[in-house]
């Protein structure tokens, strides 16, 4: 392998491993001004993509200790990495290809575990990672607070039935 095919290589290693996910999509047809305004969409939400000879990712991927890409890899393709959720980024990329019909997700990874295009178009319909945090944590705090209330409903219903009381009481004309 040349020096500098060395050096990408090297380059995508880096970015695979700082990366909790990556994705395959073939970009044909598109032209400066879409891969601007994609750029950017990936950037809010903490994602990039760089177009990549595909021998190189194939070298990079199989250093890493991922997969042997051999085979898979056709076409004009993009690798998209991000430090943070994936289903933000899979959305990013779904919207943009319902708006202009490019770029085609081909699949990923997340972590060591391959992701096809229909995995990825579901996660693409998750909401954003810390919602999801947010429901989980509501359920988890649910029987607690259903403890918490059915715990203070004798307390409560005697507090009602003395209140009654003493309205009652005050309100009768003393004798």
């Amino acid at each position: 392998m040349r020096l500098e095919k060395q050096f990408l290589t090297r380059e995508y290693v880096a970015r695979l491993n700082a990366s909790p996910f990556f994705l395959l999509v073939e970009y044909r047809g598109m032209n400066v001004g879409h891969f601007t305004e994609l750029r950017k969409r990936l950037a809010k939400v903490g994602a990039e993509m760089h177009v990549v000879k595909n021998s190189v990712i194939r070298a990079a991927v199989k250093e890493v200790g991922l997969a042997d890409l051999t085979g898979t890899l056709n076409g004009q393709l993009a690798v998209v990495t991000g430090k943070q959720d994936i289903a933000p980024t899979a959305k990013v990329l779904k919207v943009f290809q319902g708006e202009f019909e490019r770029p085609k997700l081909q699949f990923g990874y997340l972590g060591d575990q391959r992701l096809s295009l229909e995995d990825l178009l579901a996660l693409a319909d998750l909401p954003p990672l810390h919602d999801l945090r947010g429901k989980l944590l509501g359920l988890f705090q649910a029987p607690a607070s259903q403890l918490v209330r059915l715990l203070n409903t004798p307390a409560s219903q005697l507090a009602r039935v003395l209140q009654a009381r003493n309205e009652k009481l005050a309100g009768t004309p003393a004798q």
